[in-house]
């Protein structure tokens, strides 16, 4: 199904959307599981990124229909909010919900599993700068950085 289609329907799930299946993975892929959700997620997250053109601007190279429509599809969620600054009432910013923090622990498993199995595709690849500490530790500290990020802005 074309993702935009795939968008509408998780909009309109209470209108007899059916996910593909029970199983707890595949309804979470159905409504995250896309190429750029858990990227948006991500450049949230650990870079702090609140704006559409701060997440355009990711290496990755979102196209801007493509970031726009997975922002309203992380709204429409419950992962993020859209509001204005409050000293800029021109420009939008996003910022995760506790929802999305809570994805905080399955990016870290992710960025474990890809820096094992993944390297060796993509000797390139980012290190992994974990030095031996407390994985829950790491994603406690990223957690709790970004919620205190988030105050910051809206106050």
């Amino acid at each position: 199904m074309h993702f935009t289609l795939k968008i509408k329907a998780i909009l309109t799930k209470k209108e007899g959307h059916k996910f593909r299946s029970t199983c707890l993975i595949a309804s979470a892929l159905d409504l995250i599981g896309d190429k750029w959700s858990l990227l948006i997620i991500r450049d949230m997250l650990l870079h702090q990124k609140k704006t559409f053109k701060e997440i355009a601007a990711s290496k990755e190279g979102i196209a801007t229909n493509l970031l726009s429509s997975r922002l309203k599809l992380l709204a429409s969620l419950g992962m993020i909010t859209k509001r204005k600054l409050p000293t800029n009432k021109k420009e939008n910013i996003y910022l995760l919900t506790e929802k999305g923090i809570d994805l905080a622990p399955m990016i870290m498993e992710i960025v474990l599993w890809s820096d094992k199995h993944v390297r060796a595709y993509n000797p390139g690849m980012n290190a992994n700068e974990r030095d031996g500490t407390d994985k829950m530790l790491i994603i406690e500290n990223c957690q709790n950085d970004y919620r205190a990020f988030a105050r910051n802005v809206i106050n």
